[in-house]
């Protein structure tokens, strides 16, 4: 028998006795490996076993079933992720890092991230490109996906061992999100697929993560890696990196070979019309080519063999976070100067270099055929969106999953509306709020809504149908 086999042995006994001891477990096997190497074992072996290493060095059993998450949202990115983010700035420019030279090219990075995102350029990602990504955006992504990650922990499907891959994991921010949204006791094993100069912030972020939580960092394109033979992840997370692919449909469709039968695929992507409709296409295009893939949320299709042809620019907005000390330092040094002006950008110490907002597109994918909304329209009681045309000026009943916060700046509050089925934008327009349409303004991103006696009009600026909710619409909330 090897030394393995007799741990894994020694610790299947244990495991159902007391807490494993690497210092305890050595004397039982007749080589006496050294307590390291039990301990190297016993993490290696840890899925297998069902155990969890805990901050003293032992092992338990983990919990079986569903994670349970008392959840609140997210106010700021940690400071200890902070120091540690900032450790690396200081250790490449010095302890004046957002001053000076170093400075103005943190923020010209910067400044070209942004540029290039809005022209829908490629980025190259050499060290410091990736030090500026960090600066501006590890915090929102830290926040974003917790939310997402919530609806799932909600809904009874993370459980207590956990296989995740990211692909283009970046400089950390999501891993970082998750790492600190599940509870003790859960097992994760994380893989990450980054092949650029971000993958040395991502190791630099990951190194103190708890033991349970054991990351492999692939420095791979995400179109080269190939997962281990085998291998099921319970979660494939794609976090704002598929709208960069060539081609993000076939990547995806390829990565869902991996997906264990009860698990998600997680996409998000900035709220952004370009990305976020980009987002939709991409949905749409990998549900049609694989039959078994299944939308769980949040753009639900409610009526049976129908698919939604609109624009798809949906987006979910959060509290804004508190900004990091290292943005604040960044942003108050700006000075602007000749060349900025040259290059039309502003660098006034205003607000530029801080990323607070949380707005995100998001998908969740399934291949089980299980959907968040488990619901079928009852044809002789709503209409259909699909069929909206035919109800142009008249007052209609519907129902629909409301997928946007209130997108007017001014005037009548005015929210993306969808039941899967339409062929252009369909938007609810509050006029005149009451206590019987109150749910509109009120009931969260995604929620299931039936609308009774609502005005439909055709909007042609826009290009889209408005449903006109007034004093004589009622509004209720289906989930």
């Amino acid at each position: 028998m090897t030394d393995t086999d007799a741990i894994i042995d020694n610790a299947r006994y244990l495991r159902e006795v007391r807490p494993i001891d690497p210092d305890e477990i050595y004397e039982y096997i007749e080589s006496q490996p050294h307590p390291a190497v039990v301990r190297e074992t016993l993490r290696e072996h840890a899925f297998e076993l069902g155990i969890r290493e805990r901050e003293d060095g032992t092992f338990v059993p983990i919990e079986e079933g569903p994670i349970d998450v008392d959840f609140h949202g997210v106010e700021r990115f940690p400071e200890p992720y902070a120091r540690r983010f900032e450790d690396l700035l200081v250790e490449k420019y010095g302890p004046g890092w957002p001053d000076g030279d170093s400075g103005d090219a943190l923020r010209g990075r910067i400044d070209d991230l942004k540029e290039a995102y809005f022209a829908d350029v490629d980025v190259d990602y050499d060290e410091e490109t990736a030090l500026a990504y960090g600066v501006y955006h590890l915090p929102d992504y830290y926040a974003a996906i917790q939310y997402v990650l919530y609806e799932l922990a909600r809904d009874g499907l993370l459980d207590h061992d956990l296989r995740v891959l990211e692909v283009g994991a970046g400089t950390g921010g999501p891993a970082l999100g998750l790492h600190d949204f599940l509870p003790d006791g859960v097992l994760v094993d994380y893989d990450a697929v980054e092949p650029s100069a971000a993958a040395d912030v991502l190791e630099h972020m990951l190194a103190d993560t708890h033991p349970s939580f054991r990351t492999t960092i692939h420095r791979e394109r995400a179109e080269e890696f190939d997962p281990e033979d085998g291998t099921e992840y319970d979660l494939l997370v794609f976090a704002n990196v598929l709208s960069e692919l060539d081609d993000p449909v076939s990547v995806a469709e390829r990565y869902l070979d991996a997906l264990a039968d009860d698990g998600t695929l997680l996409a998000i992507s900035p709220a952004e019309e370009r990305t976020a409709t980009r987002l939709r296409e991409i949905e749409r295009d990998l549900v049609d080519r694989r039959p078994d893939a299944t939308v769980y949320a949040p753009t639900v299709r409610l009526w049976p063999d129908e698919d939604p042809e609109d624009r798809g620019w949906t987006f979910r907005r959060e509290p804004d976070i508190e900004p990091p000390a290292f943005q604040s330092r960044l942003d108050r040094a700006a000075v602007g100067g000749a060349d900025d002006d040259r290059r039309g950008l502003v660098a006034s110490g205003d607000g530029t270099y801080l990323n607070t907002d949380v707005q995100f597109a998001y998908l969740l994918l399934r291949t089980d055929g299980k959907r968040a909304i488990e619901y079928t329209p009852d044809p002789e009681q709503v209409a259909k969106m699909a069929d909206m045309e035919a109800h142009v000026t008249e007052r209609i009943d519907l129902d629909a999953l409301k997928l946007s916060p209130n997108l007017a700046e001014e005037g009548n509050p005015l929210f993306k509306i969808s039941d899967g089925s339409e062929t252009v934008d369909n938007y609810a327009v509050l006029t005149r709020e009451s206590a019987l349409n109150e749910a509109l303004a009120r009931a969260p991103y995604g929620s299931l809504l039936r609308f009774e006696n609502v005005l439909v009009l055709w909007n042609d600026d826009e290009e889209a149908y408005n449903l006109v909710v007034d004093a004589e619409t009622v509004v209720d909330r289906l989930t």
